[in-house]
C-alpha cells in the first residue's frame, strides 16, 4: 500500500477524457505533466492510503461539485500552458 493523492489520478483521468473530444490542445507529455501540476495546485490534496479511503475518494467523485472543480482547474490550467508552453 502507498500514499497518494486521489486528485491526481482524477486529474488525470479528466484530462485524457478532454484530450478525446479537444484536439487543439497539445497532448506532448511535457505539456500535460504541466498542466497536471498546474491543475493539482489549485486544488486541495486528497490523500488515501487504505482502500477504504480510496473507495471514500471514489465515492467523493460522483458529486457534480468534485467534478465542476477538477474540471474548471484543468481548464485554468490549460490556458496557461497553451498562452506559453515550454516544450
Amino acid at each position: 500500500m502507498e500514499l497518494k493523492n486521489y486528485n491526481e489520478e482524477a486529474l488525470r483521468r479528466t484530462l485524457n477524457e478532454i484530450l478525446e473530444k479537444d484536439r487543439t490542445i497539445c497532448r506532448c507529455e511535457h505539456c500535460k505533466l504541466d498542466v497536471l501540476a498546474i491543475a493539482l495546485n489549485q486544488l486541495p490534496p486528497r490523500y488515501v492510503v487504505a482502500d477504504t479511503g480510496y473507495v471514500y475518494a471514489k465515492l467523493n467523485e460522483m458529486l457534480v461539485q468534485f467534478n465542476v472543480d477538477l474540471t474548471v482547474a484543468l481548464m485554468r490550467a490549460m490556458q496557461i500552458v497553451g498562452r506559453s508552453p515550454r516544450h
